[in-house]
């Protein structure tokens, strides 16, 4: 278990290598969550509340989005940003930033279809007190939204989980390159490979007590809220 005690010294002496590891992963990580929230909850709500031909077949096709395969997105995330690919020009191939974008296009079917189902399910709640009100589409999304927040904070932790968990498609487009886009999940798969299971397994379970704590913080704030509002 020397790789395992190895990994906790690196956590207690504070390397600086280890730390710039996970703030690379909490920052791709919490802003792929982001940039998914922005679209996927606008989204979600207007599919929740808008009736159309094919619609049956969009949620169909959007709830099996939630399983996209990482390597599937990460190489044609590749192809987009690569020399030859239309995106190429951008210079953004092996950076943090595409791997916030590989990221973010994993988890925005996840928090768009679980919003969409929750606001749905306000929706038929008050539908009758949003229309005699004469609420305009916009504001009804936006009510909705409001009143949904706490739920939706569950929304963003499935989200979350998705993104810091995510190896395939950070290591496609990232490179895995110490000091600028290595993360906890790539360390843990060069650990391995490397043979080095017990700092692969320290590693691990670094990456489980930040995911742990990230989670107890939000659920606090979720009860806290839900104590306010009562």
């Amino acid at each position: 278990m020397s790789g395992f005690h190895t990994a906790m010294e690196l956590v207690l002496q504070g390397d600086a290598s280890l730390y710039a590891i996970v703030r690379l992963s909490l920052l791709v990580s919490l802003s792929a969550v982001v940039i998914a929230a922005l679209v996927g909850f606008p989204f979600g709500a207007w599919l929740a509340l808008t009736r159309f031909p094919g619609r049956d077949a969009v949620i169909i096709v959007l709830n099996a989005c939630m399983g996209l395969p990482p390597v599937v997105i990460g190489l044609a995330v590749f192809l987009l940003l690569s020399r030859s690919g239309p995106l190429g020009s951008w210079g953004l191939l092996f950076t943090p930033q595409a791997m916030v974008i590989a990221e973010a296009i994993l988890v925005a079917p996840i928090v768009a279809a679980l919003a969409r189902q929750t606001i749905e399910d306000l929706w038929l709640e008050y539908r009758a007190e949003l229309e005699a009100m004469g609420a305009t589409p916009l504001r009804r999304v936006g009510a909705l939204l409001w009143d949904a927040r706490l739920s939706l904070l569950t929304v963003l932790l499935a989200g979350f989980g998705r993104a810091a968990a995510e190896v395939g498609a950070v290591m496609i487009v990232g490179g895995n390159i110490d000091g600028f886009t290595r993360t906890m999940t790539t360390a843990i798969a060069l650990e391995t490979s490397k043979g080095d299971l017990p700092l692969a397994m320290g590693l691990g379970a670094v990456l489980i007590a930040i995911v742990v704590a990230i989670n107890g913080v939000v659920w606090g704030m979720r009860s806290y809220g839900e104590r306010k509002a009562g």
